[in-house]
């Protein structure tokens, strides 16, 4: 049973039993996996604070190829994110992340743009202390639906169209900059939310609350 380790964001956990959790994390080499976190509720527990919606870690865990859980020894944490979750609207941003990311990607298939995608636009929000939450939910969709190959025509206005192009072509990191609101390409985030539910055939819960911030 090989020992690996891999750097990770957490997506989301599930309660197991008394004190342990189903873990869905996606790694930077392995693409998302699940793993069982024995003892993780206690508090004592080898994984800390590791476990949070989309903290960054470096993952220890036992895989088997019979499996389909892995089985998660331990976590170090490289970054989290409890300053973003303390503002509301960049609480909001970072559910909808980890779901669209929980429903979207497979299992076990390797996806390191996706895993920089995510990284960029964590980096953006920590660096504007969640200022820009806006472009980051535009820019995060937009790029999650073309990476995982499903991105429609662009039916948009002028502006918005503008929008997704220089998005296409630019880091995240280095955006125009200019004011935003919830009505900056809502026509645009609209058009991809509905082609992620149209491809996993199911409604994301936090989409409707993007729309309440």
């Amino acid at each position: 049973m090989p020992a690996r380790v891999s750097e990770a964001f957490i997506l989301r956990t599930y309660p197991l039993k008394e004190a342990d959790l189903i873990v869905s994390f996606l790694t930077r080499d392995q693409g998302k996996l699940r793993g069982v976190a024995r003892r993780a509720r206690r508090p004592k527990s080898p994984f800390g604070s590791g476990l949070e919606r989309l903290s960054q870690v470096r993952m220890y865990y036992f895989q088997r190829e019979t499996r389909e859980l892995v089985a998660l020894d331990s976590c170090e944490l490289i970054a989290s994110q409890f300053k973003l979750a303390s503002d509301y609207p960049a609480g909001v941003a970072l559910d909808y992340m980890a779901e669209v990311a929980e429903q979207l990607l497979p299992e076990a298939e390797p996806g390191e743009l996706y895993f920089r995608l995510l990284s960029a636009v964590l980096d953006y929000l920590r660096a504007r202390q969640g200022e820009g939450v806006w472009p980051a939910i535009v820019y995060y969709t937009l790029w999650a639906v073309r990476l995982s190959g499903f991105l429609p025509e662009l039916r948009v206005t002028s502006e918005s169209r503008a929008i997704a192009e220089e998005m296409m072509r630019t880091p995240i990191a280095k955006l125009q900059q200019r004011e935003w609101s919830r009505a900056t390409a809502a026509d645009l985030r609209r058009l991809l939310i509905r082609a992620i539910e149209e491809h996993i055939e199911k409604r994301l819960v936090t989409a409707p609350i993007l729309e309440t911030i």
